[in-house]
């Protein structure tokens, strides 16, 4: 997929210029979304549109590169910056604003290439390591968006009404299911701790006494990576004593 990419530059000769450079472009190729004549222009250009690349020049009217770079770094998802210029002297404070490289004009195809390599490399290292699809997961729909969440994650699930209360170390989620479903399917991950809970085997701890304000006195686990215990039915009390004790 071609980089997207937008041209800062004061002169249309410069633009025109790279625009036929990105044009000769192959792994990765880019595509020119925009071009604009100053840094104002080119907060407004990405604020509306997808931007992968920023190619800035640095002397330019008004806010200078340099300044375009500081500001495209306080957006939520910043375009990678790469300084196109005919002064070199810039260079170290360039890259103390995190520009991904510095080209000197006249740009040569083969130096503009590379560092069109070095922001898609960039790109990928932001996304983070791609998912392992071999990996257990929960797919969870949450406020408009799909989370993944790794079964090796969860500590516990609890079912209440109509919902499942996903717990992690870090975060509870709201998952829609039937908790017979979840046990079914991940039986040698998952062990029923009472009617509405099931908790993962490999997080129990421990087996104590507990006094529930429900159920009244009774038993609870404690699970790696959380606080509250968890409270264990009469019935389910065997099955959880035995996995206890095999972990001693």
């Amino acid at each position: 997929m071609a980089l997207r990419v937008l041209i800062v530059d004061d002169e249309a000769l410069a633009r025109s210029r790279l625009c036929r450079l990105l044009a000769d472009c192959t792994s990765p190729g880019a595509l020119v979304v925009g071009e604009v004549a100053n840094a104002a222009d080119a907060m407004q250009f990405v604020t509306h549109h997808a931007v992968d690349a920023v190619l800035a020049d640095i002397h330019m009217p008004g806010a200078d590169g340099l300044t375009l770079a500081q500001n495209l770094r306080a957006l939520p998802n910043p375009p990678i910056v790469v300084f196109v210029t005919a002064y070199a002297e810039h260079a170290v404070q360039a890259f103390e604003l995190e520009a991904q490289d510095y080209l000197t004009k006249p740009v040569r195809l083969e130096r503009l290439q590379v560092a069109l390599q070095k922001v898609e490399r960039a790109r990928q290292a932001a996304k983070g390591p791609e998912p392992d699809l071999t990996e257990e997961v929960l797919v969870i729909q949450e406020r408009g968006r799909t989370e993944r969440v790794p079964l090796s994650a969860v500590l516990y699930l609890k079912a209440e009404l109509k919902y499942i209360t996903v717990r992690t170390a870090g975060h509870s989620y709201i998952l829609e299911g039937a908790l017979s479903d979840l046990e079914a399917r991940y039986a040698s991950r998952l062990i029923r701790i009472h009617r509405n809970t099931l908790v993962a085997r490999r997080a129990v701890r421990s087996l104590q006494r507990h006094h529930d304000a429900q159920e009244g006195e009774g038993w609870a686990v404690r699970l790696d990576g959380l606080a509250e215990p968890l409270y264990v039915s009469r019935r389910q009390l065997v099955a959880v004593r035995a996995l206890v004790a095999a972990r001693d």
